[in-house]
């Protein structure tokens, strides 16, 4: 357990950092799952609504350090391939 007083403070903010970025990660996931579904339904036109919305959110992942930010241009990639493939 921490002692001094700087090491009590910077637990607290760990726990609480921690926190933020566990609901930022979550987020994430659920935008892109929301995505994923959207073209496994094979729905072109909702899939190309919700494509900005979430490589917004994976930019600003990247932005925060929730992931890295090649992990964010695979995203991307992969997702904008899964969109033209159904699309055409």
């Amino acid at each position: 357990m921490a002692n001094t007083i700087s090491a009590l403070k910077r637990v607290r903010q760990t726990k609480r950092q921690t926190a933020v970025n566990r609901h930022r990660k979550t987020r994430l996931r659920h935008q892109i799952r929301t995505f994923r579904r959207l073209i496994q339904e094979k729905d072109a036109t909702k899939a190309a609504a919700a494509l900005p919305a979430t490589f917004s959110m994976i930019d600003r992942s990247a932005k925060w350090g929730i992931i890295k930010k090649n992990t964010a241009a695979r995203y991307k990639s992969r997702l904008q391939t899964r969109l033209k493939a159904i699309a055409s």
